[in-house]
């Protein structure tokens, strides 16, 4: 719980720094520091021995001033109000960054789902939307996946709000399986976003991806999916990292060979006598480096170590804020986890324009949106960071505030 009590007053101050690089008064600030709606709901499930538990669960709105608000819906023993609403902040600061019609909203039910049956699991999810249902529709509030929720949630929950407001069904909710209106495209659109990030960044940097070199920390779906994409680019794995250790070849690692071998977990570190600390594998020498593992991999304590020219924060608070502008002093050039996590948002947008205009993409054409709303994103904030001489996370702050601060400023709110 206090880790969200922070976490939430970090989101507060990147706030107000924004705004205060801005220009935007105090008042601008008071409007946007809280949520515009927050909804605590108590949820009663008949369980599988025959009594009722009580689960708590909520669902938080941050701003309307750009249009609907969007944001995923979590299962997990650890959900807190404090985070949703730091959560929500944040979805509407990648959503104005996106420069897509969305606000920011977070939802999550406190629950540990792997220790539900999956009837229990569907009575949860489909009383968390009955609990919720006065304030989500298409025009109002678009929930997607989010931890430990998945398609089949999503099915549920649709099917639900179907019996409430048959009328407003479609594009009630996104990340929903393919034969539900679900977007074809929308599996690894997070890695994707990722690896078209480094791409761009490759670019600006005159780095060319066919014979360059990487290093990926982290060798879960998502570090694996990159490392894999990478290397099909013609990029040169020279190290990865796994929850046990790194390994690191300067020569190249094989692939495909350490994605077959890999456990479910993410493993491969096992496979050698010799490994090296996560820490140690960051500190070699690269053109590009994704942190797709855990928090704290650099600060100000160690950013004068690291070689790489292009450093991805895949990982949230992988990169402190100091280390991210000592990195503008030595060149790096930094993508922030801010921006590269915003695939799956993006895949989201896409999906509900999809079902709000009845139509059917084929995988081709959804990615092919996706790529440029995210394309658009990076190109925009790189100039924001390069004009104003600033990292490009607090390049990418900024253009979220704007969006929202701006739209609350036209529609006369302040």
């Amino acid at each position: 719980m206090m880790k969200h009590e922070q976490c939430l007053t970090s989101v507060r101050s990147l706030i107000q720094q924004s705004l205060s690089e801005l220009g935007y008064s105090e008042d601008v600030f008071e409007l946007l520091i809280e949520p515009q709606r927050t909804l605590a709901v108590r949820i009663p499930v008949k369980m599988d021995n025959g009594h009722v538990r009580v689960f708590s669960g909520y669902r938080v709105q941050h701003s309307f001033s750009v249009g609907p608000t969007k944001g995923g819906v979590l299962f997990h023993p650890e959900v807190s109000e404090p985070q949703m609403k730091a959560l929500s902040i944040m979805n509407g600061l990648k959503n104005g960054l996106l420069n897509i019609p969305f606000g920011g909203a977070k939802g999550g039910v406190i629950c540990e789902p792997r220790e539900l049956s999956f009837r229990e699991l569907e009575l949860l999810s489909r009383g968390y939307i009955q609990a919720i249902s006065s304030m989500i529709g298409p025009y109002q509030d678009i929930p997607a996946p989010d931890v430990f929720t998945n398609s089949q949630v999503m099915a549920w929950m649709m099917d639900e709000y179907s019996k409430l407001c048959p009328d407003q069904s479609a594009g009630f909710i996104t990340g929903k399986p393919i034969v539900l209106g679900g977007l074809k495209s929308r599996e690894n659109s997070a890695g994707r976003g990722i690896v078209l990030f480094i791409s761009e960044a490759a670019r600006k940097k005159g780095i060319d991806l066919n014979g360059a070199t990487a290093i990926v920390q982290g060798f879960g779906s998502l570090g694996s999916y990159v490392a894999k994409s990478l290397s099909d680019s013609g990029v040169t794995i020279t190290g990865l990292s796994d929850a046990y250790g790194a390994v690191y070849n300067a020569s190249g690692l094989d692939m495909d060979s350490l994605i077959e071998c890999r456990d479910s977990f993410g493993t491969i570190t096992k496979l050698y006598k010799h490994t090296l600390t996560s820490q140690e594998l960051i500190e070699k020498p690269c053109d590009i480096m994704v942190l797709a593992a855990v928090e704290n991999q650099i600060d100000e304590k160690n950013v004068t170590t690291i070689k790489s020219k292009i450093v991805i924060e895949a990982a949230d608070g992988a990169v402190s804020d100091e280390a991210a502008d000592r990195m503008i002093q030595n060149g790096i050039l930094f993508i922030p986890e801010i921006l590269t996590s915003s695939g799956d948002m993006t895949s989201s947008y896409i999906e509900w324009a999809q079902n709000r205009q009845g139509l059917i993409w084929s995988k081709e054409e959804g990615e092919m949106r996706v790529r440029q709303i995210l394309a658009d994103a990076f190109l925009r904030i790189h100039e924001i960071a390069e004009e104003r001489q600033i990292s490009m996370k607090a390049a990418a702050c900024i253009a979220g505030v704007y969006k929202m601060a701006e739209s609350a400023r036209i529609r006369g709110w302040f």
